[in-house]
Protein backbone atom coordinates (compact mmCIF):
# COMPACT_ATOMS: atom_id res chain seq x y z
CA UNK A 1 0.00 0.00 0.00
CA UNK A 2 1.22 3.39 -0.99
CA UNK A 3 0.81 6.23 0.70
CA UNK A 4 0.80 9.91 -0.46
CA UNK A 5 0.27 12.66 1.47
CA UNK A 6 -0.57 16.56 0.58
CA UNK A 7 -0.76 19.74 2.38
CA UNK A 8 -2.46 22.84 1.65
CA UNK A 9 0.09 25.65 1.72
CA UNK A 10 -1.21 26.92 4.86
CA UNK A 11 0.16 23.18 6.65
CA UNK A 12 3.62 22.98 6.76
CA UNK A 13 4.20 19.09 4.77
CA UNK A 14 7.52 17.93 6.74
CA UNK A 15 8.96 14.81 7.26
CA UNK A 16 7.49 13.81 10.57
CA UNK A 17 4.52 15.50 9.70
CA UNK A 18 4.20 12.52 7.06
CA UNK A 19 5.82 9.77 8.93
CA UNK A 20 3.53 10.40 11.67
CA UNK A 21 0.31 10.47 9.37
CA UNK A 22 1.83 7.65 7.41
CA UNK A 23 1.87 5.65 10.93
CA UNK A 24 -1.34 5.98 11.96
CA UNK A 25 -2.76 5.22 8.66
CA UNK A 26 -0.97 1.69 8.59
CA UNK A 27 -2.31 0.93 12.12
CA UNK A 28 -5.98 1.47 10.92
CA UNK A 29 -5.55 -0.10 7.69
CA UNK A 30 -2.80 -2.38 7.27
CA UNK A 31 -4.89 -5.47 7.26
CA UNK A 32 -5.65 -4.06 3.93
CA UNK A 33 -2.73 -3.87 2.34
CA UNK A 34 -2.86 -6.14 -0.11
CA UNK A 35 -6.27 -4.84 -1.28
CA UNK A 36 -5.29 -1.33 -1.15
CA UNK A 37 -3.14 -0.03 -4.23
CA UNK A 38 -3.08 3.53 -3.15
CA UNK A 39 -4.45 6.08 0.15
CA UNK A 40 -4.47 9.79 -0.67
CA UNK A 41 -4.35 11.78 2.20
CA UNK A 42 -5.04 15.56 2.00
CA UNK A 43 -4.68 17.85 4.63
CA UNK A 44 -5.84 21.35 4.92
CA UNK A 45 -6.58 24.32 7.36
CA UNK A 46 -9.91 25.25 5.89
CA UNK A 47 -10.13 28.48 8.27
CA UNK A 48 -6.54 29.66 7.55
CA UNK A 49 -7.58 33.45 6.62
CA UNK A 50 -10.84 33.61 8.45
CA UNK A 51 -10.98 34.27 12.41
CA UNK A 52 -14.02 31.67 12.94
CA UNK A 53 -14.22 28.90 15.52
CA UNK A 54 -14.81 25.33 15.11
CA UNK A 55 -13.01 22.57 13.68
CA UNK A 56 -10.38 23.99 11.54
CA UNK A 57 -8.28 20.87 9.88
CA UNK A 58 -9.28 18.92 7.48
CA UNK A 59 -8.12 15.45 6.46
CA UNK A 60 -9.37 13.63 3.32
CA UNK A 61 -8.93 10.22 2.57
CA UNK A 62 -9.27 8.95 -0.57
CA UNK A 63 -8.46 4.77 -0.73
CA UNK A 64 -7.97 3.20 -4.11
CA UNK A 65 -8.77 -0.32 -3.71
CA UNK A 66 -7.53 -2.76 -6.35
CA UNK A 67 -9.86 -3.20 -9.24
CA UNK A 68 -12.68 -0.58 -7.66
CA UNK A 69 -13.70 2.74 -7.54
CA UNK A 70 -11.65 4.69 -4.82
CA UNK A 71 -13.30 5.23 -1.66
CA UNK A 72 -12.67 8.72 0.15
CA UNK A 73 -13.76 10.32 3.29
CA UNK A 74 -13.68 13.25 5.23
CA UNK A 75 -12.94 14.35 8.85
CA UNK A 76 -12.74 17.70 10.37
CA UNK A 77 -10.97 18.55 13.81
CA UNK A 78 -8.94 20.93 15.90
CA UNK A 79 -5.41 19.33 15.18
CA UNK A 80 -4.10 17.43 12.36
CA UNK A 81 -3.60 14.68 14.96
CA UNK A 82 -7.28 14.39 15.16
CA UNK A 83 -8.27 14.76 11.68
CA UNK A 84 -6.52 12.02 10.50
CA UNK A 85 -6.89 9.91 13.58
CA UNK A 86 -10.77 10.37 12.75
CA UNK A 87 -10.45 9.96 9.17
CA UNK A 88 -8.68 6.89 9.05
CA UNK A 89 -11.25 5.35 11.66
CA UNK A 90 -14.01 5.86 8.97
CA UNK A 91 -12.18 5.02 6.33
CA UNK A 92 -10.93 1.58 8.27
CA UNK A 93 -15.11 1.76 8.40
CA UNK A 94 -16.14 2.02 4.81
CA UNK A 95 -13.75 -0.22 4.26
CA UNK A 96 -14.38 -2.92 6.32
CA UNK A 97 -18.24 -2.63 4.56
CA UNK A 98 -16.83 -2.47 1.29
CA UNK A 99 -14.54 -5.59 1.33
CA UNK A 100 -17.39 -7.48 3.52
CA UNK A 101 -19.89 -6.93 0.68
CA UNK A 102 -17.06 -8.11 -2.14
CA UNK A 103 -16.49 -11.38 0.54
CA UNK A 104 -20.15 -12.32 1.57
CA UNK A 105 -20.33 -15.94 -0.27
CA UNK A 106 -24.24 -15.15 -0.46
CA UNK A 107 -23.93 -12.79 -2.92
Amino acid sequence: MNIQVNTDNHIQGSENLTREVESVIESALGRFGDRITRVEVHLSDENSSQKTHGDPMRCRLEARPAARDPVSVTADAATIDQAVSSAAKKLERVLDTTFGRIDDPRR
